[in-house]
């Protein structure tokens, strides 16, 4: 995958870049190892009002596990979708994008977590 911009349909200044990690990351939480992928995506998203947004990463749903879906929570993103919550030991930790708007698509089947309640890690892959 090379770099990937998609824009919100009603407000093309609201837009997202996304491209390959390239390093290993892991996901860790109170010992647990949540998640571990070579293959992970960094979005980088820009909305009007709040500029520059901090970059997340979304790893493969393959490469994750441990987590419990969040029951009869949903948001909508204009840019990318709606999305679903995961719980890890009860406390809310990540979300994927189960109904991606059209052009946002690469984002189905990835997961991101907050990264102020886990652990994330990156390294050189290999």
């Amino acid at each position: 995958m090379s770099e990937t911009i998609i824009r919100n349909p009603g407000n093309p200044d609201h837009l997202a870049h996304i491209r390959p990690l390239g390093q290993t990351v892991t996901v860790t939480s109170g010992g647990a190892t949540l998640a571990r992928s070579d293959t992970a995506i960094v979005v980088a998203e820009e909305a009007p009002g709040y500029g520059k947004l901090p970059e997340v990463i979304y790893i493969p749903s393959a490469d994750v596990s441990g987590l419990t879906p969040v029951e009869g929570k949903s948001t909508h993103c204009p840019l990318k979708g709606d999305a679903s919550y995961f719980a890890h030991e009860g406390r809310e930790v990540a979300w994927t994008y189960d109904r991606c708007i059209d052009g946002a698509d690469v984002l189905s089947g990835y997961i991101a977590f907050y990264a102020d309640r886990v652990t994330i890690e990156t390294a050189s892959a290999g």
